[in-house]
């Protein structure tokens, strides 16, 4: 047997990649929910990002994508911080697309340098933004993380094949 044969036995079958086999695989690829905050001066506004990594520990850093087309790039562009809260699985309602994050019942504060702050995360990162970077219809945003603080004991929030799950 050949060693590229060796290498896809038992491999699904490949075809060409569109939007929708792109969707289709990262469904099954299960990420952590976070929600992204920041206030440029006329209010919090907030995302949910579920393309969140980190991208380097010395010095400590995340990367995250936004679509250009959403409502809260103009503010993320505005503004030189945000924070970004990983959900725990008690805050799956914050998760959802289309809602207000700041309205009730949602707790939050704002943090002594401004930013917002959703209550009851799992942990949170206040970060720098550096310069976003195109990408397609989305631009990659690189955050130097300045501040953090997590709850061990809080089960993460994930998104797996478009439902919201807890992890024990």
């Amino acid at each position: 047997m050949t060693a590229s044969l060796r290498q896809t036995q038992g491999a699904p079958r490949a075809r060409a990649a569109d939007g929708d086999l792109f969707r289709t695989v990262f469904r099954g690829h299960p990420p952590g929910v976070a929600v992204i905050t920041t206030d440029a001066g006329v209010g919090p506004v907030g995302f949910t990002a579920t393309s969140l990594a980190s991208l380097s520990a010395e010095p400590p850093m995340v990367v995250f994508a936004i679509s250009s087309g959403t409502s809260a790039w103009p503010h993320l562009q505005a503004d030189e911080t945000f924070v970004v809260n990983l959900l725990s699985s008690a805050q799956e309602d914050v998760a959802r697309s289309g809602i207000d994050r700041f309205a009730e019942p949602t707790r939050w504060t704002a943090l002594p340098t401004g930013e917002p702050l959703l209550d009851g995360g799992r942990a949170w990162l206040r970060c720098a933004t550096r310069p976003p970077i195109e990408a397609g219809d989305h631009f990659l945003i690189v955050g130097l993380v300045l501040e953090a603080a997590t709850d061990p004991a809080a089960a993460p929030l994930i998104y797996h094949d478009r439902t919201f799950h807890a992890l024990p």
